[in-house]
C-alpha cells in the first residue's frame, strides 16, 4: 500500500469520525434541549433522526453523481456540507433551524459514505481491504465517543451553541486533507462517466445489504440515544454513564478492528451471528436490568464484531464499475430505516413511560438483522458476482 493510499484512508476515517460526533451530539446534550426548548422524547427523536432524513432521497442520487464526475467532486463536496451544516446547526435560533441545519450536515455524509466504499475498494486490496473497511466503519463510534466525552463540558464553558459548533471542527480537517490529498488510483479500471446502474440482481443484493447494514446502525444509534437518559434516570452517576458510553462506543474500536481479523480466519458468517446476537441481548439486558457496565461490555465490544463484515459483504455485492452506483442504493435502504428509527423509539419510550422503552426498540431492530443476512447468504451464492467475494 502506498503512503498516498493511507493519507487518503486517514481523510476517510475523520469524516467518519465527524459523522458520528454530529449524530450523536443532539442526544448527548438531551439535558439542556428538553427543559430548554419543551421537547417530547418523540421530539428529541425527530431532531436526532433529521441527520439522517434526506439521505433516503439523495443516497442513489449521489452514487450517480460520483459516476458522472468522479470522487474528489462529490466527497469534497459532502465535507464541505457536513462542516457548513455543522455550523448551520450552532447558529441556529430554535429546533427548527437545527434540525435544517442537521439535515444538510446529513446529505454531506451520506456523499462521503457514498463514496467511500468505492475509494476504499480501488486502493486496498487482500487483507488490507478489510481492515481499511473496519477502520472507518469503527471512526464512526470513536466520533459518537468523543461527542459523548467533550459536549458536555464545552456546554458548560461556551453553552449550547458553541458545543453544537465542534461538531464542524472534525468535518473541516477531512474536508483540508481530502482535497489536498486524493487523487485517482493508478491502476483503477477505466469506469463509463454515462448514467446506468447496476443489473437487477446486483441491486437486489445490494437492498438486503443495506437492510442488515440499517438493522445494525439504526438499532445501535437508537440505543446509544437513549443510553444516557436511562441511566441518569435510574440515578446512576455521571461517571458511570461516561464509562458506560466508553464502551459502547471507543470499545466498539477494537471490536470492529477483531472481529475484521476473525472474519477473515473464520468466515464473515460465524462473526455476524455472534456478534449480531450479543448487542441484541445486551440491549434488552441494559434496558430491563441493573448492571449497566457489564451489558456495556457485552454490546460495545462482544456485540461490536460485525460491522467491517456487513460493510465489506455491501461493498462487494456489485462489480466495481458499478460501486459508486451500488453503495448509493445500499444507503438509500439503509437511510429508510435509519431516519426513522430514532424517532420510532422515541415513541417506544414514551409508550413505556421512560428513555428504557427506547432502548427495548433498539433491541428488536438489531435482532432483525439476522434475517436480512442470512437472506443476502442465500442469495449471493446463487449468483454472481459476488458469489466468491461475499459469501464468508
Amino acid at each position: 500500500m502506498t503512503l498516498r493510499a493511507w493519507f487518503i484512508l486517514a481523510a476517510l476515517t475523520i469524516g467518519r469520525i465527524a459523522f458520528g460526533y454530529q449524530f450523536q451530539s443532539i442526544a448527548t446534550l438531551a439535558t439542556d434541549l428538553l427543559p430548554r426548548y419543551g421537547l417530547t422524547y418523540a421530539q428529541l427523536g425527530s431532531l436526532i433522526g433529521a441527520y439522517m432524513i434526506l439521505g433516503v432521497f439523495t443516497a442513489l442520487p449521489l452514487g450517480l453523481a460520483g459516476r458522472r464526475f468522479g470522487d474528489r467532486i462529490v466527497l469534497s463536496t459532502g465535507l464541505f456540507l457536513m462542516t457548513a451544516g455543522a455550523a448551520w446547526c450552532a447558529l441556529a435560533g430554535g429546533p427548527g433551524g437545527m434540525a435544517a441545519g442537521r439535515a444538510a450536515a446529513g446529505v454531506g455524509a451520506v456523499a462521503m459514505i457514498v463514496m467511500q466504499g468505492k475509494i476504499i475498494a480501488e486502493w486496498f486490496t487482500g487483507r488490507f481491504f478489510m481492515l481499511a473497511i473496519s477502520l472507518t466503519v469503527c471512526a464512526f463510534s470513536v466520533g459518537m465517543g468523543m461527542a459523548q466525552l467533550l459536549l458536555p463540558s464545552l456546554d458548560a464553558a461556551f453553552g449550547l451553541h458553541g458545543a453544537l459548533l465542534s461538531g464542524a471542527v472534525p468535518a473541516g480537517l477531512a474536508f483540508l486533507l481530502f482535497a489536498l490529498g486524493y487523487s485517482t488510483p493508478p491502476h483503477a479500471a477505466p469506469v463509463s462517466r454515462t448514467f446506468s446502474m447496476p443489473s437487477l440482481r446486483e441491486c437486489a443484493l445490494l437492498s438486503v445489504a443495506g437492510l442488515t447494514w440499517m438493522t445494525f446502525t439504526a438499532g445501535y444509534s437508537a440505543f446509544a440515544s437513549y443510553l444516557p437518559a436511562t441511566l441518569i434516570l435510574r440515578g446512576d452517576g455521571a461517571a458511570v454513564v461516561a464509562v458506560a458510553m466508553t464502551f459502547l462506543t471507543w470499545g466498539n474500536v477494537p471490536a470492529t478492528m477483531g472481529g475484521g481479523g476473525m472474519a477473515n480466519r473464520f468466515g464473515n458468517l460465524p462473526v455476524f451471528l455472534f456478534g449480531t446476537a450479543a448487542m441484541a441481548a445486551g440491549m434488552a439486558g441494559m434496558a430491563l436490568f441493573g448492571w449497566p457496565l457489564a451489558w456495556a461490555v457485552i454490546v460495545g465490544i462482544v456485540g461490536g464484531i460485525q460491522p467491517g463484515v456487513i460493510m465489506a459483504v455491501g461493498t462487494l455485492s456489485a462489480r466495481p464499475e458499478n460501486r459508486a452506483v451500488g453503495m448509493g442504493l445500499f444507503y438509500m435502504v439503509y437511510y429508510l430505516g435509519g431516519a426513522a428509527a430514532p424517532a420510532l423509539s422515541g415513541v417506544a419510550a414514551d409508550a413505556w413511560g421512560g428513555p428504557a422503552g427506547g432502548l427495548l426498540a433498539a433491541a428488536a431492530l438489531g435482532a432483525f438483522g439476522i434475517p436480512c443476512f442470512l437472506l443476502h447468504r442465500m442469495l449471493s451464492r446463487r449468483w454472481s458476482p459476488v458469489r466468491a467475494m461475499a459469501v464468508g
